[in-house]
């Protein structure tokens, strides 16, 4: 299924602030990274933002996208969003560097690279 308009750029939305999560971390350690709190913050706004974006994709879509963590995701959103007393900044860091390039390989295989 090829996604509507408005879930394209949704998707779209999602893999740019995936790209961009990575980016935060990539050659950075996880000490530097827990040491820089202007990064921390940038990396959990960003990471707000896939999730957002993941919230407004419509059902049908992510029905048709089964591959994409979808309910982790939006999870991990609401926790950044309203339960920041919650975060765990090392858990942030782990899934920038680990989970964000395979979520990248995903969702560029349904909308395209640049």
């Amino acid at each position: 299924m090829q996604p509507d308009a408005r879930d394209a750029a949704h998707l779209w939305d999602m893999l740019s602030a995936g790209r961009e999560a990575f980016a935060i971390v990539d050659n950075v350690t996880m000490e530097q990274f827990l040491a820089d709190r202007l990064r921390l913050r940038a990396l959990e706004r960003t990471l707000e933002l896939v999730g957002e974006a993941a919230r407004r994709v419509t059902p049908a879509c992510q029905d048709a996208h089964p591959e994409i963590p979808w309910r982790a995701l939006i999870g991990q959103r609401n926790l950044l969003a309203h339960e920041y007393g919650r975060i765990n900044p090392a858990l942030l860091y782990v899934t920038a560097r680990e989970r964000a390039p395979q979520l990248i390989v995903l969702l560029d295989g349904i909308v395209g690279g640049e």
